[in-house]
């Protein structure tokens, strides 16, 4: 009897040794979801690097080697929808993004219908587990995402999340022990370096392109046509690269990411001599941020800055000379204000990196999060000031932001109407507007409390669910609500931008 009890201890011991390891094991893969680990290379680096910096500068072998395997070719469907907006989009010279393919969604004609849509764009592997970066506007309401490897083995994605204001988007498919790209720092990155960019430019198979960096800190307004906060430090390089190229590498010597494509400056739509790639740094916090949270944690220092003015504008504003952004106004409660930064003070540093324009320093701050803190040195008067401070977000505190979903978005209060509302109107069902927000998407249109929605962009909306599907299928489109208002005759519609923050 001892020894059926002592086998027993011993069982149910290691039955729940075994356990505690496998549950560790699960929490430790979801803590460790999209990340790199430091000091780990992944498969692709083997026999090529190894640790060590390439020999030779100019030598692209290796690097090229590396790259090309964590680049994926990313392909998109869009279904045919009614079209919404009532004017076309003129032209900007720096290209529709890439125009990818995309370009219509910019610029959608006054009425009818757009037909399906196809596109193509680039990505980057940047986990073992599957973790994928790419442009937003790559995948920007698309239906239906298919990932290509060079192995030509192709996998579904599902879109983990979006940032339209960096133009950063992260997707996943299922799998391990993909190749990937170990980050760089954009933040050593130097005027005349050569660096790589790899993509699927043309459905063309992967290709590889050489330059060098030819500015920093470039903001062009071409996330302006996707965001209403843009956030704009783009790495500029003469490597050549066109439609397709979207979302693809831009790497340097040491096969190390340093950047995401994004736009192209070009009257044509095609390559024309500058490319404009989003740092790595920004790109890594978006994403380790998307994965994380399912939005970017956007830290804010709390001023305004008067940056490439006029010498009229400057003397208009009473903007002095001097080395650094000149901070224009101190937002009350912000983080500035807290630290003491005044109007009339000029930022040159923040965490020792020189600051010398509005876009370096947009791009600095939007590598860190709401609680960080900075060093920021400043000049006043013409003396050296320095402080730490601690950086909010947008709403002023410290608190995580949370991913409303699109149906919160939509303010107020709706519902599934009621079995006898639907029979007596001779609906399949609905969703009616009980009651508006007066700070939602649903209060800047033309709409009344009790209209019934059924449906958007001519999906059948039968419940609130099939609202919440529509609407993410949409997301950042302006979009055509459709319906009635009970004891009223004919059918209404209203138009819903979903790009509104």
């Amino acid at each position: 009897m001892k020894l059926k009890n002592i086998l027993l201890v011993v069982f149910i011991s290691s039955a729940t040794a075994i356990l505690s390891v496998w549950g560790y094991n699960k929490w430790e893969s979801a803590q460790l979801a999209g990340m790199q680990q430091q000091g780990k290379l992944p498969v692709n680096y083997a026999g090529v690097f190894d640790g060590e910096k390439a020999a030779g500068a100019v030598d692209f072998t290796a690097a090229s080697t590396t790259a090309t395997p964590a680049i994926v070719h990313i392909k998109t469907r869009t279904k045919a929808r009614q079209a919404t907006n009532n004017l076309p989009r003129g032209r900007n010279p720096f290209s529709d993004l890439f125009g990818d393919g995309f370009g219509d969604l910019f610029g959608s004609p006054q009425s009818g219908t757009i037909p399906e849509q196809r596109a193509s764009g680039s990505g980057v592997f940047i986990s073992n587990d599957g973790y994928i970066v790419t442009n937003n506007h790559v995948i920007d309401g698309a239906d239906e995402i298919n990932i290509t490897l060079t192995n030509r083995r192709s996998y579904k994605a599902t879109l983990v999340g979006a940032d339209p204001s960096t133009d950063i988007a992260v997707l996943k498919i299922d799998g391990k022990n993909f190749p990937y790209l170990v980050y760089g720092n954009s933040d050593d990155v130097k005027l005349g370096q050569w660096v790589l960019a790899v993509g699927y430019p043309l459905t063309l198979d992967v290709t590889v392109t050489a330059g060098i960096i030819s500015a920093k800190a470039r903001s062009i307004g071409i996330n302006r046509r996707q965001s209403e906060s843009p956030i704009e430090s783009f790495l500029q390089t003469d490597a050549a690269v066109n439609p397709g190229n979207s979302g693809g590498a831009l790497i340097n010597t040491d096969g190390q990411l340093i950047g995401v494509n994004s736009a192209i400056a070009s009257p044509t739509g095609s390559y024309a001599g500058y490319s404009y790639a989003v740092p790595v740094n920004i790109v890594k916090k978006a994403v380790n941020d998307l994965i994380k949270f399912g939005t970017v944690q956007r830290a804010y220092l709390g001023i305004s800055y008067a940056d490439n003015y006029s010498e009229e504008q400057k003397k208009e504003l009473g903007v002095k000379d001097g080395d650094g952004v000149f901070v224009s106004d101190v937002l009350a409660g912000g983080a500035a204000s807290a630290a003491g930064i005044k109007k009339g003070d000029f930022v040159t540093k923040i965490n020792g990196v020189t600051i010398n324009s509005g876009p370096e320093m947009v791009g600095v701050i939007s590598s860190y999060k709401p609680g960080d803190k900075v060093a920021v040195t400043y000049v006043r008067d013409g003396k050296e000031n320095s402080a730490t401070l601690t950086l909010k977000n947008r709403a002023g505190n410290l608190n995580v932001v949370k991913n409303a979903s699109l149906i919160e978005k939509l303010g107020g209060q709706v519902e599934n109407i009621d079995r006898k509302t639907a029979t007596q109107y001779d609906l399949p069902g609905g969703v009616i507007v009980k009651k508006l927000g007066s700070d939602g998407l649903l209060s800047r249109t033309k709409m009344q409390e009790g209209f019934v929605i059924t449906s958007v962009n001519g999906t059948i909306i039968k419940s609130i669910d099939d609202l919440k599907i529509a609407l993410d299928k949409n997301k950042g489109n302006t979009v055509k609500l459709e319906g009635i208002y009970p004891g009223y005759e004919g059918s209404y519609g209203y138009p819903l931008n979903l790009g509104q923050d």
